[in-house]
């Protein structure tokens, strides 16, 4: 359930309420009695939980390390021949 702000038009004293959604907005005010009105509010902030972030958790647009890797490994031009004689030499001793 939120907190609603409120401010009385009359004598200017501002309050919150703690109401559910679902509730009619107040319309006097505790002190005076005067009209009062729902004020927009900034809501509620970032709340950090947890044991803690990583760089990852915020990555910015571009390319960084690890991404800048694995892209230079795919546009790499392969030599099939050599790759191949490597294969067949393994296994065998000289």
């Amino acid at each position: 359930m939120p907190n609603y702000d409120y401010k009385c038009d009359k004598c200017g004293h501002q309050f919150e309420e703690f109401q559910t959604m679902m509730e009619e907005p107040l319309k006097q005010c505790p002190r005076c009695g005067g009209d009062v009105r729902r004020m927009i509010g900034a809501g509620a902030g970032l709340i950090f939980k947890g044991s803690g972030f990583y760089i990852t958790d915020y990555k910015k647009s571009g390319t960084s390390g690890a991404s800048a890797e694995s892209s230079a490994k795919e546009n790499k031009p392969v030599d099939k021949n050599k790759d191949q004689s490597e294969v067949k030499g393994k296994g065998k001793k000289d």
